[in-house]
């Protein structure tokens, strides 16, 4: 029994250096595909710039599979793990029950989980298991302060929320945004709806059509590719002139909401910086500092949420007000919620 206990802490205490001087990087993507134009796709492009950066070849040491079904994530993370991917990452809370049960497997290797928290059956972090997590509601804050200045540019007063699955998780989008359109456009009314799911394009765009007929000007999207219809939506809408606009989420979705020379009808994008949260992780891996049965949280102060670089139609006069808010919240000066008003 001592024997076992002692290989066992060993296991453990290699998994924080597994990847120190050499380093092969697995991904899983979700149902959601890895294209998806959100979290997969943003996962994907950390994952790849850390490759660039270090001379790994893709199909050898860089690998991804997608997943059809939830049915798939086990498979999927035990075929890379038994090919001797040394750092393997997942996206999303559908992945806790499969991460839960595939890393205790393999101890001397390492595997992150963006967006969510992994624990074993008594509630404790999982050893060999970083987990990567955002401060949703600091950015979703400044998407509300650019929606609500933009709309009282435009003289409007109603504003929308269109998110994936109802949980805590994307509320938080919808309290960061509501405490931001409202901070800068008290009487600004919000309409918010959930899809119930994150992969059905179509219904987000009926969702964003139902928001749009009830006068909302600015639509905010929390939804995956569910958003993507919410783009398509405004998008479209924009092109007939009927302006509308929409925010984007994890990615800058700029290009996406293009109908014309010079135009977008994406109004900003909140990132939520999953590639770094992936590029980061990976470093520290190489370093032989893997972060195992940690918390990382990404937020404001260290650039892990927040807008892009580029805004080309938000005013620089919105724009040193948003620069404002967000010092405050660095500061701490400012507490946003993570709660919807109810």
């Amino acid at each position: 029994m001592r024997k076992r206990i002692i290989q066992g802490l060993f296991a453990l205490a290699c998994s924080a250096c597994a990847l120190a001087g050499t380093v092969s990087i697995g991904f899983v993507a979700d149902t959601g595909g890895i294209d998806d134009k959100s979290f997969n796709q943003g996962t994907w492009e950390g994952v790849k710039d850390f490759a660039r950066e270090n001379g790994l070849q893709e199909g050898r040491e860089v690998k991804c599979l997608q997943s059809t079904a939830e049915a798939d994530y086990v498979p999927n993370l035990s075929a890379l793990a038994d090919q001797g991917m040394n750092l393997i990452i997942a996206t999303g809370f559908t992945f806790n029950g499969a991460l839960a049960e595939v890393a205790p497997q393999y101890p001397n290797q390492t595997f992150l989980i963006i967006d969510s928290i992994v624990k074993d059956k008594n509630g404790r972090l999982v050893p060999n298991v970083a987990n990567a997590v955002f401060a949703e509601h600091e950015g979703s804050f400044l998407a509300g302060v650019a929606a609500g200045l933009k709309a009282r540019a435009g003289h409007k007063d109603v504003v929308g929320f269109v998110g994936g699955m109802k949980f805590p998780l994307v509320q938080k989008f919808e309290a960061g945004y509501e405490q931001g359109v409202r901070a800068v456009a008290p009487g600004c009314r919000v309409l918010v709806d959930y899809a119930g799911e994150f992969n059905n394009p179509c219904k987000g765009q009926a969702l964003a059509a139902k928001q749009y007929g009830q006068g909302a000007y600015i639509i905010y999207q929390a939804a995956g590719s569910t958003g993507n219809g919410v783009v398509k939506e405004a998008r479209e809408r924009s092109q007939r002139g009927d302006l509308r606009w929409v925010i984007g989420t994890d990615k800058d979705h700029y290009q996406d909401g293009v109908y014309g020379a010079g135009k977008s009808a994406v109004l900003t994008s909140m990132l939520k910086r999953a590639g770094k949260a992936a590029h980061d992780v990976a470093v520290m891996a190489r370093d032989g500092k893997f972060p195992g049965g940690q918390v990382l949280v990404f937020n404001l102060r260290n650039k892990g949420v927040g807008l892009p670089d580029s805004n080309p139609n938000l005013t620089p006069d919105i724009l040193r007000k948003i620069a404002g808010f967000e010092t405050q919240i660095v500061s701490g000066k400012l507490k946003v919620s993570e709660i919807p008003a109810q």
